[in-house]
């Protein structure tokens, strides 16, 4: 399992809602996939018979250790559990930091909006002050997942984790 010495967040990279939410991010992460799209488990082998590429089983579970979500029209936001964060996560393989970090996405599309006080407050009070208190991990150690990826913006360009590196101190 290792060490966990990072929290890494990161973005959905979609909109907030009723057919993207933490319980389609996790179907989405437990079924057949191809192309970005959910596939049975016959057509992944009957597209992996004809030499199709592109071919990603299910995971065990959901990648991330937690979501922060808009659960009603209302605005409130909770914090959702996801894959054990003792397990080895599945959302960020570079710099080992699948075995390294706590991952937590906020899901909505932090490229084109600021996450709301609300995500932020249930986001720090929730996810990552606990986290930083129960693994002994500093401020500094709280990394976005384009900080590993270049070709990711997670947790999205108007996402400002100095901001919230500051929140947490």
């Amino acid at each position: 399992m290792g060490l966990k010495r990072y929290i890494m967040v990161h973005h959905s990279l979609t909109a907030d809602g009723e057919t993207v939410s933490w319980g389609a991010i996790e179907r989405f992460h437990t079924s057949y996939r191809h192309g970005g799209d959910i596939i049975t488990e016959q057509g992944y082998y009957s597209l992996k018979a004809q030499g199709v590429t592109g071919l990603e089983k299910p995971w065990d579970d959901i990648g991330y250790g937690c979501g922060v979500e808009q659960v009603d029209p209302g605005g409130q936001v909770q914090a959702l559990l996801g894959r054990d964060w003792l397990q080895q996560a599945a959302a960020c393989p570079q710099g080992d930091m699948n075995r390294q970090a706590l991952h937590v996405c906020v899901v909505g599309n932090y490229d084109l909006v600021t996450p709301s006080p609300e995500h932020l407050r249930v986001l720090v009070k929730r996810v990552i002050l606990p986290w930083m208190r129960m693994f002994g991990i500093g401020a500094d150690h709280i990394v976005g997942h384009r900080d590993y990826n270049s070709g990711k913006t997670c947790p999205g360009t108007q996402f400002d984790l100095d901001a919230l590196r500051r929140m947490v101190q």
